[in-house]
């Protein structure tokens, strides 16, 4: 199964006003990703994501520029099944004969950020590929499910005191049990941060868990501030409360934070997860499969998790590529609890192609259909396509 072909399509979905929301980000008008589509001589195509940006929105052109021009030419005639060969290639370069002979990385200059994401968004369109190889799912390939569907939660949560309750329980009427709202710099303090969560768990009840996200806006001490007054809110977990290249702040939280702590979207490495842990800095582990090197690095990333004991819950907020890729971990994973649904404007995740998005008491079931289940429509990849 020889690689004939590796393409990159920078895709930009605007979103229409209703579908819009504000948050530490700014003002969100489209969605963007970078698809990648790995084409063998047998005539099979296996698709892939990489992002951006941690949100949704963001400049796709370097990353284009990565997969065409550092990342094609190696891959070009190799056998695609080779996942894990192909992927030290790509992560050590010219060393990777060394790397491998030696038992240990020694990774090009570029293991971190963009050009992890491109070898993210390869790695997902080998392990399609794989799948569709053999007519199965990439989650029958790493030994099925662990359990027969993974909870679900609804990610929203941008409206005011007044509003968020009603926001929040809109998706629970969608069938959700778990929901989560945004807090931090665009509260513009801790105060109207804790009367938000306040209202929103009024308005839930105590049978609905939330989750809060503050995008790393927040500072140690007013992180502490705001995980000490919460408490009483019984939040699931609080999200990237600083930012996460504050390995040891983010630790000292934990160390005296009654709520867990979640963080990871952000960081492009097993290796960076492994420190998390080494520091005590997290209860859950959110790797982004299309930041964070493809579903090979999130395997890693899942069984540290469960090693140490500590929650899977992959992020996702990209497109149905990533979202079926963080599906199938956190489904194969023990450590994997829930998976991400974003609410507002996802065009990429419920237009680019259809899969099963049905709650089953608050779950989603394991993907259907070979690979990740996913064929992109092409009128909307073309009608998308950034030149």
């Amino acid at each position: 199964m020889k690689i004939r072909s590796v393409e990159a399509s920078w895709l930009r979905a605007p979103l229409p006003m209703e579908k819009q929301h504000r948050s530490d980000f700014g003002h969100i008008t489209a969605f963007d990703a970078v698809l990648v589509t790995v084409r063998t001589d047998e005539g099979l195509a296996g698709y892939g994501e990489a992002k951006p940006a941690v949100g949704s929105s963001g400049d796709g052109a370097a990353l284009v520029a990565i997969v065409r021009n550092e990342l094609a030419p190696l891959l070009v005639g190799q056998d695609a099944s080779r996942i894990s060969a192909l992927g030290q290639s790509m992560l050590n370069g010219t060393r990777a004969p060394l790397a491998l002979r030696s038992g240990r990385a020694m990774p090009i200059l570029g293991r971190r950020g963009v050009h992890q994401a491109a070898i993210a968004a390869v790695d997902l369109a080998l392990w399609d590929l794989a799948g569709k190889a053999r007519g199965c799912s990439v989650l029958e390939l790493v030994g099925g499910a662990c359990r027969p569907s993974i909870p679900a939660y609804a990610s929203g949560g941008w409206r005011d005191e007044r509003e968020i309750g009603a926001e929040l329980v809109r998706y629970v009427e969608q069938g959700f049990r778990a929901v989560k709202m945004r807090i931090g710099a665009m509260d513009g303090g801790t105060r109207t941060s804790l009367a938000r969560v306040r209202a929103a768990r009024a308005a839930l009840g105590p049978g609905i868990a939330l989750m809060v996200d503050a995008h790393g806006t927040m500072g140690v001490a007013e992180a502490r501030r705001f995980c000490a007054a919460a408490a009483e809110h019984e939040l699931r977990f609080v999200e990237e409360p600083v930012c996460s290249d504050d390995r040891a702040g983010l630790a000292e939280l934990r160390r005296t934070a009654t709520l867990p702590i979640a963080a990871g979207e952000s960081e492009t490495s097993c290796f960076d997860f492994a420190e998390l842990v080494e520091r005590r800095a997290l209860d859950v582990l959110q790797p982004d499969l299309a930041i964070a090197g493809g579903f090979s690095e999130g395997l890693r990333i899942a069984a540290l998790a469960w090693a140490s004991r500590l929650e899977l819950v992959p992020h996702c907020w990209g497109s149905v590529i990533s979202f079926q890729a963080a599906r199938t971990l956190a489904l194969a994973s023990p450590a994997g609890t829930y998976v991400e649904v974003p609410m507002g404007g996802a065009p990429l995740l419920r237009e680019l192609a259809a899969i099963d998005l049905a709650l089953h008491d608050g779950a989603l079931l394991p993907p259907a259909g070979p690979g990740w289940g996913v064929e992109p429509d092409p009128d909307y990849v073309a009608r998308h396509t950034q030149e």
